[in-house]
C-alpha cells in the first residue's frame, strides 16, 4: 500500500503541476487521431519514467543481451508501420514463465519470457508486440483519463496506479482497492480500446508482411491457456479481457486477406524459445532429456540448439561445441549462433579461442551489443578490466537507462578494485530502481575516496545535490 499511495501522489502531482482540466463530453476519436487534452506527451514519459523505476525495483528481469537485441529490432521494425509518433522505447522483459505483455506511458513495452514460451512462432508473437504498439499510438492512457475527468480524478488515478500495482506483484486483486464504479467504468471502457487495438495491430501487422492468421491463432492459444488454467488465467487475460467475438473477428479479417508472401517463423525467434525453455528448466538433466527426446523426434535447428545448451549447462563442453558447430555449419554468418558459440567456449575456459571469434564477428558487425556484452564478460574472467569496462562504458553512452549495464560495470569496477567507480556506478543503478536514498550513500562514500581529486569530487557533488533535490520534492509530496 505504501508503494500504491506514492505511485498515486506522484500521478497527481504530474497531472496538478500541467495544465488544468475542463469538463466536457469526450467521445472515441477516431483511428490516428491524436489526442492532445489532459495528458501531453511530456506528462505521459514522466509518469512512464516513474512506472519504470516501479517495474526495475520490483520485478525481475531477464538480463539476456540476446533475447534483448532480439525483441527491441522486432519493436522498432513492427513500429515503422504502426502510428506511434515517437519511435523511443523502453523495453522490459519480465522474468515471469506466464504469458504477459503489456504497454505503459512514455513508450515502455513489458514482456514476458512466457510470451515466447506460448507463441508459436515469430508472427503470433509480433501480433501481441502490434497490439500493444497500437495502445500507444492511439494514447489509450491519456483517452482513459480524459474519461476519467467526468467522474473523480483522484479515483482514476487511483485506478491507474493500483493496475501498475498489480502487473509489478503479480496481484490482480490489488484493483480492487479502486471504488467499485470507478472499476466497473474503467474496465469497460477497457474493452473498446482493447477492440480498436486489435484493429490497428492487425493492420499493422498485415503491413510488416506477417500471417493473417496470426492474430487469431494467438488469442486460440491464449483461449486455450484460460481453459486450462480455470479460475487464475494468464496475467495477460486480466488486463487483456479476451472474448470469443475478439477471437471470431480476428479470424474473420484474415479470411479476405492472402496468406502468399508472408513472413516466416525466423530462426532467432526458435532459437530464443529453446534458449528460454532451458532458462526455466531449474533441473539440468530435465533439460537434457526433454532435447534429447525432442530431437530425436525432430531434428529440428531450435532442437539441436537445445541440446547444446542443456549440454554447455551440464559441462559437457565438447558434446555442446560440437552440436554449436553444426548449426554454424549451417549458418555461418549467423551472429545469434556465433555469439552462443563464444559463450559456450567462455564457460568451457576456452578463452583464447572465444576471444577470437568474438573480435571476427565484431569487425563485421562493430559495437553489436549482445556480443559486446558477451566479450565485456569474457575479459572479465580473462582478468583484462580495462578493456571489460571500455566496452561496458560504449555501451552505456547508448543505452544509458539499462540497469543491467551499470550493475555490470559496477561488478568490474569491484573486482579490479576501482572502488570509487564502483560506487558510482552502483549510485546509478540504484537510481534506475527509485532507491535515491542508496543511491546518495553510495555517493557519499565515494566522495570520501576522492581525496585531492578535485574533478572527480566535483562531479560527485554535483550529483548529491540534484538527489537531495529529488528527495526533498518527494517527501514533500
Amino acid at each position: 500500500m505504501k508503494i500504491l499511495k506514492l505511485f498515486t501522489l506522484f500521478l497527481l502531482c504530474v497531472f496538478i503541476q500541467g495544465q488544468g482540466f475542463e469538463k466536457k463530453d469526450i467521445l472515441l476519436p477516431e483511428l490516428g487521431d491524436r489526442v492532445s487534452g489532459a495528458v501531453s506527451s511530456d506528462q505521459e514519459k514522466a509518469i512512464g519514467n516513474e512506472f519504470l523505476k516501479q517495474i526495475f525495483a520490483q520485478a525481475r528481469t531477464i538480463s539476456d543481451p540476446l533475447i534483448y537485441e532480439y525483441t527491441e529490432l522486432l519493436i522498432y521494425r513492427l513500429s515503422e508501420y504502426s502510428q506511434v509518433q515517437d519511435r523511443y522505447f523502453n523495453i522490459i522483459l519480465i522474468d515471469d514463465s506466464n504469458l504477459n505483455a503489456f504497454a505503459a506511458p512514455g513508450g515502455i513495452i513489458g514482456v514476458n519470457g512466457g510470451l515466447f514460451l506460448n507463441a508459436d512462432n515469430e508472427g503470433q508473437f509480433a501480433s501481441v508486440l502490434s497490439h500493444e504498439l497500437a495502445h500507444l499510438s492511439q494514447r489509450h492512457f491519456a483517452r482513459n483519463i480524459l474519461k476519467s475527468q467526468d467522474s473523480n480524478l483522484a479515483s482514476a488515478l487511483l485506478l491507474v496506479s493500483s493496475i501498475a500495482v498489480a502487473i509489478l506483484s503479480n496481484n490482480p486483486e490489488a484493483i480492487a482497492v479502486a471504488p467499485a464504479l470507478m472499476q466497473s467504468e474503467s474496465l469497460r471502457y477497457s474493452r473498446l480500446f482493447e477492440r480498436e487495438a486489435d484493429r490497428v495491430g492487425f493492420t499493422n501487422l498485415i503491413k510488416a508482411g506477417y500471417n493473417p492468421k496470426s492474430m487469431g491463432e494467438m488469442f486460440e492459444n491464449m483461449n486455450d491457456l484460460r481453459r486450462l488454467s480455470g479460475e487464475l488465467p494468464p496475467e495477460f487475460l486480466l488486463t487483456h479481457p479476451l472474448s470469443t467475438s475478439r477471437i471470431n473477428d480476428a479470424f474473420n479479417a484474415a479470411e479476405s486477406l492472402s496468406e502468399i508472401g508472408t513472413k516466416k517463423n525466423s530462426l532467432e525467434y526458435s532459437l530464443i524459445k529453446s534458449r528460454l525453455q532451458i532458462y526455466y528448466e531449474k533441473i539440468p538433466e530435465n533439460a537434457l532429456r526433454s532435447f534429447t527426446f525432442a530431437y530425436e523426434d525432430n531434428p529440428s535447428d531450435a532442437n539441436l540448439y537445445g541440446l547444446s545448451l542443456a549440454n554447455k549447462n551440464l559441462g559437457n563442453f565438447n558434446l555442446s561445441i560440437k552440436q554449436i558447430n553444426k548449426l554454424i555449419k549451417k549458418y555461418p554468418k549467423n551472429l545469434f549462433l556465433n555469439t552462443s558459440k563464444v559463450e559456450i567456449l567462455k564457460e568451457a575456459k576456452k578463452y583464447d579461442e572465444a576471444l577470437i571469434l568474438a573480435d571476427k564477428f565484431l569487425e563485421i558487425s562493430p559495437k553489436n551489443f549482445p556480443l559486446s556484452i558477451t566479450k565485456s564478460k569474457l575479459l572479465l574472467e580473462m582478468g583484462t578490466y580495462f578493456n571489460s569496462e571500455e566496452i561496458v562504458r560504449d555501451q552505456i553512452l547508448r543505452r544509458n537507462s539499462d540497469p543491467d549495464l551499470w550493475l555490470l560495470l559496477s561488478e568490474i569496477q569491484k573486482t579490479s578494485k576501482n572502488i570509487i567507480g564502483y560506487h558510482q556506478s552502483r549510485a546509478e543503478y540504484l537510481l534506475l530502481l527509485g532507491r535515491d536514498e542508496e543511491a546518495l550513500n553510495q555517493l557519499e562514500f565515494a566522495l570520501k575516496l576522492t581525496k585531492n581529486n578535485f574533478q572527480v569530487s566535483e562531479s560527485i557533488m554535483t550529483k548529491i545535490v540534484l538527489i537531495k533535490e529529488r528527495i526533498n520534492i518527494t517527501r514533500n509530496l
